[in-house]
């Protein structure tokens, strides 16, 4: 068995497996400084792009490709490369297809695609022309009150997005962008859930995983990855089985295939849950995911290309433990034992990058994870 893994950076969370598996890796990634670049078995640095990997794929005839990539402007590419390996080669690509990342990622698309299929977002105005719309405002013609959130249609990891409490900072933005994407601010809990797909002779299994805590809303702003997360979710009123299956349903609508990640804010005012966004692509919460479910979903990508997952199985696999993440900037404590990135009983693991560390505990319950926290911040401040 032999696949071919695009980009490093993710690489570490799934090595192990590979080797357990006697699995052959091949990786390709075009940045030389890259982490991971020497833990394939092979590692051909290319250009950017799915050109070289497409012909790295067929000439060293692999058993299926996953990509390893955590950012959206290459997924297009990879979708239209999913299709060409799968219809011409039978090498199967493990990530969804071009109708799936046409509609992810792009916000106003995005938008539409909840619309369409009667699934509850914040309500929304395209502002083409903010002329029009400062003059809707003045005349009292315009839905939305402030604060209310600015996008662009293109955009992840918050670029580009502002909170506007009043009219000069809506203006401000204008200074900036030609138009945007007007939504309705709620205040709530922000939510995630990862979702496996798998496709195989036109038979989909689908399995969303578990719902994560990434904290409150707030009208500065902050980024989720400033927060402390946590999961399974425990807010009062939401039903964390109403998640599952809102995200099921975006999955089989989409068709989506591998990994996706799906972001929701639950308003405890209206005790309603809005759906704010899909990534067709690895996750950031996928610690917290495997940390509390057992289930990393990298290495059930892999499961996809040898043939052996199983939604079902997986699903009396799934352990129901706490987990809890916490930001550190650097960690400071006793040396880490390898892999650096597998859970164990009642364990934790340091992830990201230097001065942008985090660590995320794993424990059977809410009192054994607080007691390995306590010690990690005494070591580390």
């Amino acid at each position: 068995m032999k696949i071919l893994f695009i980009g490093a950076r993710l690489f570490d969370d799934i090595f192990f497996y590979l080797r357990e598996k006697g699995i052959k890796s091949i990786l390709t990634e075009s940045n030389k400084n890259s982490p991971n670049l020497e833990l394939a078995d092979q590692t051909f640095m290319v250009p950017r792009g799915m050109e070289k990997p497409m012909k790295i794929a067929i000439f060293e005839k692999v058993d299926g490709v996953i990509p390893l990539i955590g950012i959206d402007i290459p997924l297009k590419d990879v979708a239209i490369m999913k299709k060409e390996l799968e219809s011409k080669y039978d090498i199967p690509v493990i990530a969804s297809n071009i109708r799936a990342v046409d509609v992810s990622s792009d916000k106003i698309k995005t938008k539409k695609f909840f619309k369409e299929n009667y699934i509850d977002t914040p309500d929304y105005f395209l502002a083409n022309d903010f002329k029009e719309l400062f003059e809707r405002i003045q005349n009292g013609s315009f839905k939305l009150d402030f604060p209310i959130v600015l996008k662009q249609s293109i955009g992840q990891g918050g670029k580009n997005i502002k909170i506007a409490k009043n009219l000069e900072e809506l203006k401000e933005y204008s200074f900036e962008f030609d138009n945007a994407l007007c939504e309705e601010y709620i205040e709530g809990s922000e939510i995630s859930i990862e979702v496996l797909s798998y496709k195989k002779e036109n038979k989909q299994e689908i399995l969303p995983l578990t719902p994560v805590y990434k904290g409150e809303t707030t009208i500065e702003g902050i980024h989720p990855l400033n927060k402390l997360r946590f999961a399974p979710c425990e807010i009062e009123g939401l039903n964390n089985n109403h998640v599952r299956k809102i995200a099921t349903k975006i999955a089989k609508k989409l068709d989506c295939e591998g990994t996706i990640d799906i972001d929701f804010i639950y308003s405890k005012k209206y005790q309603k849950l809005y759906t704010i966004e899909i990534n067709t692509r690895p996750s950031g919460t996928r610690y917290l995911t495997a940390a509390t479910s057992g289930i990393n979903p990298l290495i059930k990508l892999i499961d996809m290309v040898t043939g052996e997952f199983n939604s079902n199985l997986i699903k009396k696999e799934m352990k129901n433990y706490f987990a809890l993440e916490i930001p550190i900037g650097n960690y400071k404590g006793g040396k880490i034992d390898e892999p650096l990135k597998k859970f164990t009983k009642n364990s934790f693991v340091v992830h990201g990058p230097r001065d942008y560390e985090r660590i995320t505990i794993s424990g059977e319950s809410k009192k054994i994870v607080n007691k390995i926290a306590n010690k990690i911040v005494g070591d580390n401040f």
